[in-house]
């Protein structure tokens, strides 16, 4: 049996069927039941004229049904495409066309959209309507659809080398489908069905080592299955034997996210940097201030008895990945759960899961020897050496992007005959081999000739304490070429000045990296990836100019 993940998935269906697969509101699946409804939905796709090669846009809330999508897919050998459930019809319009999709499942909700650009896809063959009828579009039904379906596995065979296509949106440009062979992303992406250890050698090994683990884990992905860190934290759940817990809907709400811990006994919650983890410690901070500090006296907390408050003692990780976690949040969490481990991992979606970081200060990680940063020869950095070049992997990598050949040959190299994905992130080796990242060169601000990251300059920002959310950018500055501007939103009835921010930065910051100009607004606006929208930072920073 080769690594393909819908074979990999129905050999534990079939090792450990009772087992308790997905939680989802009130939605809960064994592994048995995933499997047969993933086979239904498969048999009914199939009968309606898709299979291998073809692709599936999957334009959905968080949901149960969005792992059956997945695994359906993966069943008949064609292709799932996240979709943005935020993307509005001029970019669902784009996505679809650019992935050639010939189905889309959605969310009821977004019905009207779905069919506002149905008629401009040229591929779409299928609609198909999760979480009710959608009138607004000539829809099937998703439930009517699997009852449609058998719940036997009438497939063929599969391969390793069937694709798996996540599409990334970054902060400049329109989203790109980044394409994983199953073996590779099975490695490269989902830690080898083994997180921290060994990988397994083959999927026959798979089975005997979940049967062999004393309990299995339960993981709540938090952030949305529109991202490729969420997707791949079901995955790791599930390969690993465990329980993947999905809080249902578009919206993350930190107190629910603490509510579903105490009810599932969460082990491990991954989450997305500092715009999922602030929430987080913020309702755990008003709960650990508010709560009785002694037996028997009261601690409501907005109309709430003390008994309600959750208990997180089941918690063991909580880890960040897709964006940096600042020191700030990360100490205000460790202050409220301090017999959790905190983590940043680094990743992308062009290459998998790369490394860790255990401490604070820098944003410096752990990666094996796959790892390495070039210098502008193309060579790897010595370390220690304080110089500055580009985060680089080789091994299990994507085949490329889908439908961008131009993008693929200028991110996937090949050197001296080895073949390197280098997605743009500045990064220098310290003497001990850790890495420490800095950034994306596309955001990086040149200041009189010094680089400055706009990451690290934001960190800092948001630890102010009357400041909720930051992006910096660069303008134009005669005497130094560009000069950093800060834009930011403001805590509830907080206020701050430049001079404010000038001295609580020179604290942390070389003098060159300290904002010059200072924008407060009402909340800042994010791509629908949820990423900075750093053009739309840099005119409200130009405007005043």
């Amino acid at each position: 049996m080769e690594l393909n993940l819908a074979d990999l998935f129905e050999s534990l269906a079939d090792a450990i069927p009772e087992r308790l697969a997905a939680v989802c509101g009130d939605v809960r699946l064994s592994y048995r039941a995933l499997d047969e409804r993933a086979n239904r939905l498969a048999n009914a796709l199939a009968a309606r004229g898709l299979g291998a090669g073809d692709h599936v846009g999957l334009y959905l809330y968080n949901c149960a049904e969005f792992l059956e999508a997945v695994l359906a897919a993966f069943k008949i050998r064609a292709v799932p495409i996240n979709v943005n459930y935020r993307y509005v019809e001029d970019e669902l319009s784009f996505l679809l066309k650019n992935a050639h999709c010939k189905a889309v499942l959605y969310s009821a909700e977004l019905g009207p959209r779905v069919a506002a650009v149905r008629a401009g896809v040229p591929t779409l063959r299928l609609t198909v309507s999760v979480g009710g009828h959608d009138p607004s579009a000539d829809s099937l039904e998703y439930e009517q659809l699997l009852a449609s379906g058998s719940p036997e596995r009438r497939f063929g065979p599969r391969s390793g080398d069937d694709l798996y296509i996540i599409y990334t949106g970054g902060t400049t440009g329109m989203p790109r489908g980044v394409m994983w062979r199953h073996e590779d992303v099975f490695y490269a992406g989902l830690q080898g069905g083994n997180p921290g250890g060994e990988p397994l050698a083959s999927a026959a090994e798979l089975a005997p080592a979940v049967l062999a683990r004393e309990g299995p884990m339960i993981i709540f992905a938090a952030a949305p299955f529109i991202h490729g860190a969420a997707q791949w934290a079901a995955w790791i759940g599930l390969f690993t034997g465990g329980t993947v817990v999905i809080a249902p809907g578009k919206s993350y709400d930190a107190r629910v996210t603490c509510q579903l811990v105490e009810a599932e006994k969460v082990n491990t919650i991954i989450l997305v940097g500092d715009a999922m983890a602030r929430p987080l410690a913020d309702a755990l901070s008003r709960w650990g201030r508010e709560r009785p500090q002694t037996p028997g006296s009261s601690g409501a907390l907005d109309g709430e008895a003390a008994h309600d408050m959750p208990d997180m003692s089941s918690l063991m990780v909580i880890a960040s990945s897709g964006a940096v976690l600042s020191d700030t949040v990360k100490a205000q969490l460790q202050e409220r759960l301090p017999s959790t481990m905190i983590l940043n991992n680094f990743g992308a979606t062009e290459t998998g899961h790369q490394g860790t970081s255990f401490s604070s200060g820098r944003p410096t990680f752990y990666m094996d020897e796959s790892n390495t940063v070039l210098g502008d020869d193309l060579r790897p950095l010595k370390p220690g050496s304080g110089a500055m070049g580009k985060l680089a992997r080789r091994g299990r990598l994507p085949v490329g992007y889908y439908n961008d050949p131009e993008k693929t040959a200028q991110t996937f190299l090949t050197l001296d005959g080895q073949r390197w994905v280098v997605p743009g992130d500045f990064a220098t080796v310290e003497d001990d081999g850790q890495i420490t990242v800095f950034g994306r060169g596309a955001a990086c601000i040149n200041s009189g000739g010094e680089k400055i990251f706009v990451e690290e300059v934001e960190s800092v920002l948001k630890a102010h304490p009357a400041i909720e959310d930051a992006v910096v950018v660069g303008v134009p500055d005669e005497r130094w070429g560009q000069r950093v501007a800060a834009v930011v939103s403001l805590r509830p009835g907080a206020e701050v000045t430049l001079a404010l921010v000038d001295a609580h930065c020179r604290a942390h910051l070389a003098g060159y990296k300290v904002p010059r100009q200072l924008h407060v607004v009402t909340a800042l606006v994010r791509q629908p990836s949820g990423k900075p929208d750093y053009r739309w930072a840099r005119e409200v920073a130009v405007a005043s100019l």
